[in-house]
């Protein structure tokens, strides 16, 4: 099984959506037996909490469920759980990057490094509205046929 880790700031917007987007992907392709799929936060804010509530709704409306997703905050023993460990932006590959140990197995990405055009980032839609989180989501469903094609061709 090849196990994948999105990773964002507090784990309640981007990175869960991300994982309830390659979720249904992997499901929809019949895949879901082959990889495993998390999410985590650089930070400890929101551990424990469900996703933000318009993360959750323009989700929803997509077909994405998110529902039992609960923050957490990564940590070093993530590098050996996982294969590989994507970022929602180039903060969080940074941050990724300071706290991989040298001996770690987890190769780390971009999340948008596998979308067919820029902008390289998926933007933080936190503190912004309802059309903030949609074009969060737009930019995370963009990147999945990359990162699907990336997956099938994951050494076993």
């Amino acid at each position: 099984m090849i196990r994948v880790l999105f990773v964002c700031t507090g784990n309640i917007c981007r990175s869960p959506t991300a994982e309830a987007v390659l979720r249904r992907h992997l499901h929809d392709k019949g895949l879901g037996e082959r990889v495993g799929v998390d999410s985590a936060g650089t930070g400890g804010w929101h551990v424990g909490d469900a996703p933000s509530a318009l993360a959750q709704q323009v989700a929803h409306r997509k077909g994405y469920d998110m529902s039992g997703l609960k923050a957490r905050q990564i940590d070093r023993a993530d590098f050996d759980r996982f294969d590989l460990i994507v970022a929602l932006d180039r903060g969080h590959l940074a941050a990724l990057e300071r706290l991989r140990r040298a001996e770690s197995h987890a190769s780390l990405a971009l999340l948008r490094s596998y979308a067919s055009e820029p902008p390289m980032e998926v933007p933080d839609p936190y503190y912004g509205g309802r059309q903030d989180y949609e074009y969060s989501l737009v930019l995370i469903e963009d990147a999945m046929p990359g990162l699907l094609t990336a997956l099938a061709d994951w050494p076993s």
